[in-house]
C-alpha cells in the first residue's frame, strides 16, 4: 500500500469515526413539570424541520441533573429540564465530569398547586397550616419543644378547617417541585416557630407515617389519585391543574388562588421559574440542537401570546424574553457566579 493510499484509508476511517460519534436525535431528561412544554416543542420541531422527534424523559429535576452532569459524551443527554435553578453542587458535579460549557434558558413561570377533587368546595390554607400537616415534628402545645406530628385531621390543626383526614400525595425528593415546596412552604413556615431553634427557617423534614405519600415523578398519576381518593390533596405544577380543571380544583394559599395572573405577578406564594439547560459541546455533534433551541425560545412558543400558554405555562415579560433569547442564541456560558445568584443571565 502506498503512502497516499494509506493516508486516504486513514482519512476514511476518521470520517467514519466522526459520523459514528454524531447523533441524529436529541435527548432530553429532567423535570416532570417542564416535560409537557418541552414535549410540545419537540413535536413542533419534528413537524416544522423534518428532523427526528427529540426523546423527552420525565426523570425529575434532581434525577435529570444527575444524568445530565454524569459526563460529556454523546451517550449522555443534550438537555435537562428543571423546575428550579441548577444547584451549586450540581454545577460542581458537571465540571468534575467534563460538562464545562452549559447554557441555561428560562422557559417561564409555574405555580405549585395544592389541589383536591372537584367534588369538594373551595378551601384556603395558610402555609403554616400546610406545614403543620406535613412536618415530621411540630411544636408542642406550649410551643417550647418539638413533638412527633400527632395531627390526623385538618380541624385538629385549626378548628376552622374541615374534619377531613390528612392525606397528601406529592413528589419525591428527586423532584424540583419538591425542592420548591420545601423552600417556599416548609422552610418558610418553620421561621414562624421558635421551637425549631437553630433549625428555624431550615426545617423541611416531612412525616413518614403514611400521611404524605410520595407518588413518583408523573404528576398525572397524582391527579388520577385525587379523582379516587376525594378527601386527599395533591402537590404538583400549575399546568396540570390547568389541564384537569374539570376534575380538580386548587386550594387558595394565604388567601391567593393559583391562577395565571397571580403566578405571573408572584402574588401566589408558591410560584417559581422553569428552566432548560443545554450542553454547548453537543451542539455541533447532535443534529438540530441549535434549531430546537431557536424554536423553543421563540415568542410563538414561550412569549406572552405563545402557544405554550394554552397548556399552562405562565410566560415571562417581553423584556425578559428578549434577554433570554439573546443569551441562548449567543450560547452564553453558565458560570459559578450565575449559579450562586440562581440566574441563567450574566
Amino acid at each position: 500500500m502506498t503512502i497516499k493510499t494509506c493516508a486516504i484509508a486513514l482519512l476514511s476511517v476518521a470520517a467514519l469515526s466522526v459520523t459514528a460519534s454524531a447523533r441524529d436525535q436529541i435527548k432530553i431528561v429532567g423535570s416532570s413539570t417542564v416535560y409537557p412544554f418541552t414535549s410540545y416543542v419537540a413535536e413542533e420541531f419534528k413537524a416544522t424541520t423534518g428532523n427526528a422527534t427529540p426523546v423527552v424523559e420525565s426523570t425529575g429535576t434532581g434525577g435529570g441533573m444527575k444524568i445530565f452532569c454524569s459526563g460529556n459524551g454523546l451517550d449522555t443527554p443534550d438537555f435537562t429540564n428543571a423546575s428550579r435553578p441548577m444547584k451549586a453542587s450540581e454545577y460542581k458535579t458537571c465540571l468534575e465530569n467534563g460538562v464545562t460549557d452549559i447554557t441555561g434558558m428560562m422557559v417561564g413561570f409555574d405555580g405549585i398547586a395544592f389541589a383536591q377533587s372537584k367534588t369538594n368546595g373551595k378551601i384556603n390554607f395558610t402555609r403554616e397550616q400546610m406545614f403543620l400537616a406535613l412536618a415530621e415534628e411540630v411544636p408542642s402545645k406550649d410551643g417550647k419543644s418539638l413533638i412527633k406530628n400527632p395531627y390526623k385531621t385538618w380541624n385538629e390543626i385549626d378548628a376552622a378547617l374541615p374534619n377531613r383526614k390528612i392525606t397528601v400525595y406529592g413528589p419525591p425528593t428527586t423532584s424540583g417541585t419538591r425542592d420548591s415546596f420545601d423552600e417556599m412552604v416548609m422552610e418558610h413556615s418553620s421561621k414562624k416557630f421558635e421551637a425549631y431553634g437553630d433549625k428555624k427557617g431550615k426545617y423541611k423534614a416531612v412525616r413518614q407515617d403514611g400521611v404524605f405519600v410520595p407518588a413518583g415523578e408523573n404528576d398525572n398519576l397524582i391527579v388520577q389519585k385525587l379523582t379516587k381518593d376525594t378527601a386527599a390533596f395533591g402537590i404538583f405544577g400549575y399546568s396540570f391543574l390547568e389541564e384537569n380543571g374539570d376534575k380538580i380544583n386548587g386550594a387558595s394559599v394565604d388567601s391567593v388562588e393559583p391562577a395565571f395572573d397571580t403566578i405571573s405577578s408572584a402574588k401566589y406564594p408558591i410560584s417559581r421559574s422553569l428552566y432548560i439547560y443545554a450542553k454547548n459541546s453537543h451542539r455541533s455533534q447532535v443534529k438540530g440542537m441549535d434549531e430546537f433551541l431557536k424554536l423553543y425560545v421563540d415568542a410563538k412558543m414561550i412569549g406572552t401570546k405563545g402557544v405554550l400558554k394554552t397548556i399552562g405555562l405562565v410566560p415571562m415579560t417581553e423584556g425578559d424574553l428578549k434577554k433570554v433569547q439573546a443569551a441562548v442564541l449567543a450560547k452564553t456560558k453558565l458560570t459559578e457566579e450565575m449559579v450562586k445568584k440562581n440566574t441563567i443571565l450574566p
